[in-house]
């Protein structure tokens, strides 16, 4: 079974920045076939996608956060990261690590994310 494990996650000013770490066991995330993402979730509010990396390489970003996370692969370590820079008291939450299954129908899509790890606090002070 896919696992996914967190860590990264603490407490920083304003301004700041963080990076957030996915290890992945029982799958490789160098084309493999999986689709992977970060989430967050701050108490009550929705969880919402931050940032997916489609099994062709494509990278989304939510709105909120363009320009200022970035999505990449550690092939090495099998692990998926998210830098976050300049954070702002909003990016408060708790951040999950995600997997989807990928499937190819004339081009590569995301299933639903059906792997979820255990979730990282991330904490933005003014």
């Amino acid at each position: 079974q896919v696992q996914l494990v967190e860590s990264g996650g603490g407490s920083v000013q304003a301004g700041g920045s963080l990076t957030l770490s996915c290890a992945a066991s029982r799958i490789r995330l160098i084309y493999s076939n999986y689709c992977m993402g970060w989430f967050r979730q701050a108490p009550g509010k929705e969880r919402e996608g931050v940032a997916t990396l489609g099994r062709d390489s494509t990278t989304t970003y939510a709105d909120s956060v363009k320009g200022r996370f970035t999505l990449s692969l550690d092939n090495a370590e099998n692990t998926l990261l998210l830098q976050m820079n300049r954070l702002k008291p909003e990016d408060t939450a708790m951040y999950y690590c995600a997997a989807a299954r990928a499937r190819y129908d004339y081009g590569w899509y995301c299933d639903d994310y059906d792997y979820w790890g255990q979730g990282t606090q991330v904490t933005v002070s003014s």
